[in-house]
């Protein structure tokens, strides 16, 4: 019988695996497939409450002191990679429905699975938990000005704040309120520290569902904008290889820790496709197709990044201190 340990020691190759099974099942199963859109927030809801379950709570207070990642974390966010997003895109077409999806997923940051993905590469976890509700309120306030900057007015109209607010309650409050249910129900009798020990096991293999639903309900819409595709892969690509080394810069101008500094990291490289879909699925057809497509194919790009990341920031980026 396959232990927790083995399982979380073996997570990057079930994740791979999950990536290659993904895209078959996208490709040749396209009319069942598709209809796996709707369980994207279930299957992320039971993943991050897998994840707020593990957390300790109580040393919440001492992780909002860190005001000097406060600082770092919204300096790489906010200016640093706004900055190198609107370098990166001077190599792009003038394609709007192709410069506003770049645009929609690589100006906000994650506040969800990037949770996951610090605590696997050994990042303080504590604290992307702490800062997702600034996260989520600066990206709802930003976006519209930032497309307003880059791209003019009328894209600036297309962003509301529904699906942000959909998205924070779903992803973060409701699994995070359970999560906290549970440990104190763990602290008063044996039914809660079960359910502890259970929920230990939640966040590799929904991790694994989640890239499967994301991935094989998505991949079938990428074949009709292939043309506009092939220009944003490198951009993606080129985002996610200057980005770790961008946040290490900003983690040492901030005297950041090592934990401190790989989470980060992690924020700085992770973007927010699942909230922003919502937007690109609202917009008329023919612009909706090759803004979703945009945005589908950055995820596929960031989840294959993030297995790198997982292994490559704490190995080499910043590695631990003797």
């Amino acid at each position: 019988m396959i232990t927790r340990e083995q399982l979380e020691n073996n997570q990057v190759w079930l994740y791979m695996l999950t990536l290659v099974i993904a895209v078959g099942f996208g490709l040749i199963w396209t009319d069942f497939s598709s209809s796996l859109v709707k369980g994207i927030s279930v299957v992320l809801g039971i993943l991050m409450y897998g994840m707020f379950s593990q957390i300790p709570f109580f040393r919440l207070k001492e992780a909002l002191s860190n005001r000097r990642f406060i600082y770092a974390l919204l300096t790489v966010n906010y200016v640093a990679i706004p900055i190198l997003v609107w370098l990166l895109t001077r190599f792009l077409p003038d394609s709007p429905p192709l410069l506003l999806g770049v645009f929609l997923v690589l100006l906000t940051p994650c506040i969800d699975y990037v949770i996951v993905f610090t605590y696997l590469g050994r990042g303080n976890e504590k604290l992307m938990l702490v800062a997702t509700p600034l996260l989520f309120v600066t990206q709802m306030l930003l976006l519209p000005l930032y497309l307003w900057l880059f791209m003019g007015e009328e894209a600036a109209t297309l962003v509301h704040v529904e699906p942000f607010v959909e998205a924070f309650l779903s992803l973060i409050v409701l699994p995070l309120v359970i999560a906290l249910a549970v440990q104190l129900l763990a602290k008063r009798g044996r039914l809660g520290q079960q359910l502890m020990d259970g929920s230990a096991w939640l966040p590799v293999p929904f991790m694994a569902l989640t890239l499967f639903v994301i991935v094989a309900s998505q991949i079938g819409k990428l074949s009709a904008s292939l043309d506009m595709i092939i220009y944003v892969v490198p951009v993606y690509v080129a985002f996610m290889l200057i980005t770790p080394v961008l946040s290490r810069f900003f983690a040492r101008v901030f005297q950041l820790d090592i934990e401190a500094g790989r989470a980060l990291i992690f924020s700085g490289g992770t973007r927010n496709s699942l909230v922003v879909l919502p937007f690109a699925l609202a917009l008329p057809a023919d612009t909706s197709l090759i803004v979703t497509s945009v945005i589908v194919t950055q995820t596929l790009v960031e989840i294959i990044g993030e297995l790198v990341y997982i292994r490559f920031v704490p190995n080499v980026i910043l590695k631990d201190t003797d």
